[in-house]
């Protein structure tokens, strides 16, 4: 039995949701390439790090730190999130 959802349309029943579902073939691909040449740094001072005990406090999703106290320096970041529903 077929009706509208609000904002997404028909839906359908769940013998024909199986036979659409993505299964467990999940495959992902994550190629970074950069590069860093022909820099030049000299007589510099670079700061410190610091992560506290409350630096994270409240945070939700998927929280991030990438830090760098030198110079001349690439930084490549990737993440590749894989998320299952199941009933």
């Amino acid at each position: 039995m077929s009706r509208d959802v609000d904002g997404l349309g028909h839906s359908v029943d769940s013998t024909t949701l199986a036979t659409l579902s993505g299964g467990t073939e999940v495959s992902e691909k994550m190629t970074l390439n950069g590069t860093v040449s022909n820099n030049s740094a000299s007589h510099l001072v670079t700061g410190s790090n610091a992560i506290s005990g409350d630096s994270f406090s409240g945070a939700a999703g998927l929280p991030m730190v990438i830090q760098n106290t030198g110079n001349n320096v690439l930084i490549q970041n990737a993440t590749i999130v894989n998320v299952q529903f199941q009933p």
